[in-house]
């Protein structure tokens, strides 16, 4: 399980690695910089749409709004550029 978990977690910093390399790329759409800018906001922000302390819907916003403004953004992104920037940290 460890393994498996060690994983999942080497896998998603890669990926982060590669959305930062997309976004400071030229060829990256505005809108898509713009919402994970917002999506790094909002996941930094001390203010909620819905406060932490209401039970479970609380949470539940932020398990809901932050992985839609990544997905959104990177489906604006080109494919060719994602591909292109994972070649390149396989490569590194």
């Amino acid at each position: 399980m460890t393994f498996r978990l060690k994983g999942i977690a080497k896998r998603i910093k890669s990926e982060v690695s590669v959305y930062r390399s997309v976004m400071a790329d030229s060829r990256c759409p505005r809108l898509a910089r713009w919402l994970l800018a917002a999506a790094v906001a909002y996941a930094l922000s001390p203010i909620d749409l819905i406060p932490d302390f209401i039970p479970i819907v609380g949470q539940l916003d932020d398990l809901l709004i932050l992985p839609l403004l990544v997905w959104l953004a990177i489906r604006l992104v080109p494919t060719e550029l994602l591909e292109e920037q994972r070649a390149r940290r396989e490569c590194a």
